[in-house]
């Protein structure tokens, strides 16, 4: 039988739509077939230009490069993961006697469906507490002040405005249940110099207080609502080094201790259930909507803009943030972070204010626009996914009462 040309085993495959099918209905063997088809591909490499050839050898080669170092980087990002996660769990189990891994989110918060016109479930995010700092009037233009005791009548007015809002300005306010985010910088520590010289608390006096605040806070909510999830991530300023830990973030923070006393004293809570991240992020979902909540100043990225502020960072930041977190399987729908003071809510993302307000950072460092005491109040309905969003304001709107100062008037 005659030599099979590269072409002719061609025409065979795809007349019968395969070798095999082609070896059965031909008379050629397998073996032929498919070195015919062989020594087509060879000549195809051979009789290209040889700066051809090697443009695609190198590009091969590049691209081999590249998956290699995105794989060394998955693979090393995995293992500092692993390794955070067996040192909180020790942590939890030996010193707080806590259960050593994060529990998943309770069935009420995945599963429940309110009945009727029901608005869903309200998801209030507590970030950027910033306790002990101290604002003093004078250094910005008197349109605000700080301090641990007007912290204190901030925290009370905020939970009640929670409880007002979702009570009695959503029509049948129906709840499974109610989402707490704390997203970090509820103490403002001593990461600054300034800070060391002006705080009204020492960081652990500072840790003790809060977290006897929020424990209030969750039980007022319990009045309320029959349960209450609280995811918790850290921030950056409850830490003791001068520069922020990327090894050991969540679990060296003052913060993520203050969680895990709460999380102990409401042990025997069942209704309360908290999602402590031994990472800087915490993940769950409410019905079906997929939540992903950080800090907000580990995106990736720096600085602002004089015109549009903190907006083009924010968004450029929540990019790549979505698209590190779906090379890993973790898609979301919607970011919620705190970290830049003011309150913004966009199309899956929501970023919160501060119950500090207006400090001398923003005013002097920043040039930032004036922004009032805020925190974010918002809803997933299990049809409709996000709805109704709020800020919580826990302020009045201020206006400066400091006096122009001008010359006399010659008489």
């Amino acid at each position: 039988m005659a030599k099979l040309t590269p072409d002719e085993a061609q025409e065979l495959v795809d007349a019968y739509g395969g070798i095999r099918p082609a070896a059965r209905g031909s008379g050629f063997s397998f073996g032929s077939i498919h070195r015919a088809l062989t020594r087509g591909r060879k000549g195809m490499v051979k009789d290209r230009p040889q700066d051809v050839q090697d443009e695609s050898v190198e590009i091969a080669a590049r691209d081999l490069s590249r998956l290699k170092d995105e794989v060394a980087t998955l693979r090393r990002r995995l293992k500092e993961e692993e390794r955070e996660e067996d040192t909180s769990e020790r942590i939890r189990e030996k010193i707080y006697e806590l259960s050593g891994s994060m529990p998943s989110p309770p069935k009420w918060v995945t599963e429940s469906k309110p009945g009727g016109h029901a608005p869903g479930v309200p998801i209030t995010l507590w970030s950027d507490w910033h306790w002990a700092e101290v604002v003093r009037p004078e250094e910005v233009a008197f349109m605000n002040e700080f301090d641990s005791e007007i912290a204190s009548r901030r925290c009370k007015d905020l939970v009640e405005k929670v409880v007002d809002l979702t009570m009695n300005h959503m029509v049948q306010p129906e709840y499974p249940g109610i989402v707490v985010g704390l997203d970090g910088d509820i103490i403002t520590g001593d990461i600054h110099m300034e800070l060391q010289d002006t705080n009204d608390q020492y960081t652990f006096q500072a840790c003790l207080d809060v977290q006897d605040h929020i424990a209030a806070g969750i039980e007022y909510l319990l009045d309320y609502f029959p349960h209450v999830l609280v995811p918790a991530a850290p921030g950056n300023h409850g830490r003791n080094t001068l520069k922020p830990r990327m090894k050991g973030r969540a679990y060296t923070s003052f913060e993520w201790n203050i969680y895990c006393q709460l999380e102990r004293y409401f042990r025997n809570e069942p209704r309360v259930k908290f999602l402590i991240s031994p990472s800087a992020d915490v993940h769950f979902k409410v019905f079906d909507h997929r939540i992903m909540m950080t800090h907000g100043d580990s995106l990736g990225v720096k600085g602002g803009d004089g015109i549009i502020g903190a907006i083009g960072p924010i968004m450029r930041g929540a990019v790549k943030v979505g698209r590190s977190e779906a090379q890993i399987g973790r898609d979301f729908d919607t970011l919620m972070m705190g970290h830049w003071h003011q309150w913004i809510s966009l199309r899956g993302l929501v970023v919160n204010g501060t119950l500090k307000g207006y400090d001398e950072f923003a005013r002097l460092g920043l040039r930032a626009p004036y922004e009032r005491p805020t925190q974010a109040l918002w809803f997933v309905h299990p049809k409709h996914g996000v709805t109704a969003q709020w800020p919580i304001y826990l302020e009045a709107k201020q206006t400066s009462t400091q006096e122009w100062s001008s010359w006399p008037k010659v008489a």
